[in-house]
């Protein structure tokens, strides 16, 4: 149990020991800085701790926001401090040295300590919120009308909905799904529930899809949307409770890929059950959504600590933010996850498998382009010097193996810089070869060395060019569109749902390198990318598997799917490891993902 120390003189009539206790916390008293010391040392080191002011005035939930958010290893606000057992040692330091000379209330004496000590302090942002350690009297009877006059559990409903979401999930969703996740709070379920229940309520909706049934489909529709709501209501519990977790950003990173990408296969599964072969649309799907989504982080990683970080482009962005309704237009407009759920829930009831994807490819493809278009002018427009903490995890993201290194460090020599041109050039001569000659063409197997080695010329120096961060997004659209192309080719049964099956196994381990990297852990351990063969291995390897397998094309499903399998086990169980560890940071978006 975490333990909070009231310090100063006991305040008559005070509530805050019983609120204290109502957040979890055994409360202890210290009267003056020496008992506080001796307090301190008593708190085992592996617990947290919280100094408290014993004449603070505020919000219950200001003080939750202080002293029980598990992803800060210090945090503070006006007369409260919090430490995880990281920084204990910071705070007995504080602690030792703090004289009194300061008027300042003590718990903020020992924040600035802290921080000073080179302990980072998070100090969450209060709004209409109070904290205060107002002197006794008046000032005292004003901080408690400031008090009474904001209901802090409706700040507290309204702050578990994200800063930014699209229009649909703003809407349509949050003004109910915020008192779903109060009433999950109340009744003592965890985020991490909530997010399996989303996961197996999209994989029954997906099952419903794959009876090809028309009621199927109407189920199918009703329950993603009803997934999508539990979607909404696990990051809202989190953040209503502060129950983040190692375990849940793990969850909240990849299942979200998973429900869609189900869905996706049930709607080929239903549609195959009526007659018509939707399978390369699904992964026709699939890929633009993974390839989209690379772009989106590959830029944002390239431009997270850029100097000179602006552009006419960027400017004309800001200044249209400043017009409210174009802010929802260009959110809705790209099709983000609650606007595409939303239009795949409602085309999956009323129409087909095939509408629905022609409806997601032409939808995804205009958003795709739109932000793509935008990125590209402004790194065109602004004259950025990128870090090599961006350059390496544009490296990491490119997801080399060892045939690209071995070229980088040979041809590499001769084209220095080469970024983004090599990778152009080598995944178009790629996919138009797999695209003009037939399935096992020796040809493409030429065409995919061609593409290893300028894919090693590609990553063999720094990413610090004004479009090197198109450089993974290119290598996932050639490693991904030509394994469509092959099992398009092979025209045997169970060539594309096996394709299906592998480039969302590749992709699952795409995304968990993304949010490894934004987590600040770096990339999956090196000996994993050489294992699974980095994306111009696999790009070979399935090549030269058509190429052998030419004559006997209906066993290229089989060699697919065991390399499907594979990949997805080497690549799932480090991942699973990684993400229960201790070790592994709490990640959680603020921002509606695409």
């Amino acid at each position: 149990m975490p333990t909070a120390i009231l310090t100063g003189q006991p305040v008559p009539g005070s509530a805050l020991a019983d609120e204290l206790r109502s957040l979890g916390f055994d409360v202890r008293s210290a009267a003056d800085p020496a008992h506080t010391a001796a307090a301190l040392a008593a708190v085992p080191t592996d617990r947290r701790v919280a100094i408290v002011d014993s004449g603070f005035v505020g919000h219950l939930h200001a003080l939750r926001l202080a002293l029980t958010d598990p992803r800060f290893d210090a945090c503070a606000v006006p007369g409260a401090l919090a430490v995880q057992p990281g920084a204990r040692s910071a705070l007995a330091r504080a602690v030792a040295a703090d004289a009194g000379a300061d008027s300042a209330p003590y718990a903020d004496r020992l924040a600035a300590a802290v921080e000073t000590d080179g302990t980072p302090v998070h100090r969450p942002e209060l709004g209409t919120l109070v904290a205060a350690v107002p002197a006794q009297g008046r000032a005292r009877q004003e901080a408690a009308a400031a008090v009474a006059a904001v209901d802090d559990e409706a700040v507290r409903l309204r702050t578990a909905v994200k800063s930014r979401d699209g229009f649909f999930t703003t809407f349509f969703i949050s003004p109910y799904s915020r008192y779903i996740a109060r009433w999950c709070a109340r009744r003592g379920l965890t985020p991490n529930q909530v997010t399996t229940a989303s996961l197996v309520t999209a994989l029954i909706a997906a099952g419903c899809a794959a009876t090809g049934d028309r009621w199927g489909y109407v189920a199918a529709g009703v329950l993603l949307l009803v997934s999508f709501v539990l979607d909404c209501t696990d990051g809202q519990l989190a953040r209503y409770s502060l129950q983040y977790s190692t375990l849940g950003a793990w969850l909240d990173a990849t299942f979200d890929r998973a429900k869609e990408y189900s869905f996706y296969a049930g709607l080929a599964l239903g549609a195959a059950r009526d007659g018509d072969d939707v399978w390369a649309l699904a992964l026709g799907s699939m890929i633009l959504m993974t390839c989209r989504h690379v772009v989106d982080f590959a830029f944002n990683e390239a431009n997270h600590d850029a100097t000179a970080n602006t552009s006419p482009t960027a400017a004309l962005s800001d200044k249209l933010d400043s017009v409210g309704w174009t802010v929802w237009v260009r959110r809705m407009i790209i099709l983000p996850i609650g606007e595409r759920w939303a239009m795949i829930a409602v085309l999956t009831a009323v129409t087909t498998p095939r509408v629905v994807f022609y409806a997601l490819l032409i939808g995804c493809a205009f958003g795709a382009l739109y932000t793509t278009a935008g990125r590209v002018l402004r790194s065109l427009t602004r004259r950025a010097k990128r870090t090599d903490r961006a350059a390496q995890a544009l490296a990491d993201l490119a997801d080399s193996g060892p045939v690209a290194e071995l070229a980088g460090r040979v041809v590499g020599r001769m084209a220095p810089g080469a970024g983004i041109a090599a990778a152009v050039i080598g995944s178009v001569a790629l996919v138009w070869t797999a695209w003009a000659y037939g399935f096992g063409a020796r040809q493409t197997v030429v065409a995919a060395v061609f593409y290893a080695v300028l894919a090693g010329a590609a990553v063999a120096r720094p990413l610090k060019g004004a479009l090197d961060w198109l450089v993974p997004p290119v290598f996932r659209a050639a490693e991904y569109t030509t394994v469509l192309i092959l099992a398009a080719k092979a025209d045997v049964p169970g060539a594309l749902p096996a394709a299906f099956g592998l480039v969302g196994a590749v992709a699952y381990h795409h995304y968990d390198t993304v949010y490894r990297i934004r987590g600040g852990t770096g990339a999956p351990p090196h000996w994993l990318v050489r294992t699974t063969g980095g994306h111009e291995g696999r790009v070979l390897l399935t090549t030269v598997l058509a190429a052998v397998l030419a004559e006997r094309a209906t066993d290229f499903p089989v060699a697919l799917t065991a390399l499907a399998v594979f990949v997805a086990l080497v690549v799932l169980v480090e991942s699973i490891r990684f993400w229960v560890s201790s070790g592994a940071p709490a990640v959680h978006d603020e921002g509606e993902p695409a």
